[in-house]
């Protein structure tokens, strides 16, 4: 059984690994590499890093609608996509013996698209999963093959759900291939009327609006974790929230509103309060709100964060 599997981020290299472990992964497509951090280091995907370790062949176009004859030159019996990050093109979707097999990470038709692990959690959802479908050329539309669902706790953040799902993802993709393959899997269609869509986040949605609830802020928060943060300005100055705690209480102030600093930091929201518990300050590193507070002096009591930089 010839495959190719197309994937980019870590959340992908289990899924790809328990494919190699069976199957012939004869190519692997992902993104090109890319310029990384402070230094710009031009840095290969996980899922690159994973298919060289295993020495195979690695195809990074830049657009694959525009290029993609690599792929069919392979004649693959099946196309398997993970979190790949760029629409597949008609002639690549219908080049495989099998139709291809996508592993995404919402419990669909609820949150289609390409942030649904980091909506789920913003959204206030009870739980996610894993939904292994058919592609077609209208995003996360396809057929339902199989689904698992998995509880999300206070605790899960944006990379907790990530690690889960992807472990998930693995173990049901390699449950429901041989199905496909003897053709005793029994397809699902989606219900149009329960869609969701999960964009990609904006760079505007990750500033905190202290006008929100203190569970809004704190779902906000463990949605976006380090990467791509959640972001508040105080004197000018740009934070990035990494954690924070819902405090229940009838609290003075205006939403924003520092009030409180005696070795922790309580910010007020529009019902109430968050602690933040670990913050970043523009170009140093995350840090416990103790050893942040001993050692700087530029939060004040009764200083307001806002939404994002005037």
């Amino acid at each position: 059984m010839k495959i190719v599997f197309m994937g980019t981020p870590e959340f992908s290299v289990p899924i790809l690994e328990g494919l190699i472990e069976k199957y012939d992964v004869s190519l692997v497509v992902t993104q090109p590499d890319k310029l990384v951090g402070r230094k710009r280091i031009l840095t290969p995907s996980p899922v690159k890093e994973c298919a060289l370790k295993h020495n195979i062949e690695v195809f990074q176009p830049e657009k694959i609608k525009l290029d993609y004859n690599r792929v069919l030159e392979e004649k693959p019996d099946i196309i398997i996509t993970a979190a790949y990050g760029q629409m597949i093109p008609k002639e690549v979707l219908e080049c495989a013996k099998y139709r291809p097999v996508n592993v995404h990470g919402s419990l669909l038709p609820k949150h289609r698209g390409g942030a649904p692990i980091q909506r789920s959690i913003i959204n206030g959802d009870s739980k996610t999963g894993i939904t292994i479908m058919y592609m077609v050329s209208k995003m996360d539309a396809g057929e339902i093959l199989s689904q698992r669902e998995l509880p999300i706790l206070d605790s899960d953040t944006n990379s907790t759900l990530f690690s889960k799902l992807s472990i998930i993802g693995r173990d049901l993709l390699l449950e429901t291939l041989p199905h496909v393959f003897d053709n005793t899997i029994n397809p699902i269609v989606q219900d149009e009327s329960l869609v969701t869509i999960s964009k990609n986040i904006s760079h505007e949605e990750q500033f905190i609006n202290w006008n929100m609830t203190s569970r809004e802020i704190f779902n906000l928060v463990r949605g976006l974790a380090i990467e791509p943060g959640a972001l508040a300005t105080i004197n000018d100055l740009q934070f990035k929230i990494g954690k924070t705690e819902v405090i229940e209480g009838n609290f003075e102030g205006i939403p924003g509103e520092v009030i409180d600093l005696n070795k922790k930091l309580y910010v007020k929201t529009k019902d109430g309060a968050i602690s933040i518990i670990e913050l970043q300050q523009s170009g140093k590193k995350m840090m416990d709100i103790k050893s942040f507070l001993n050692g700087q002096k530029i939060i004040s009591l009764h200083d307001v964060f806002n939404s994002s930089l005037e």
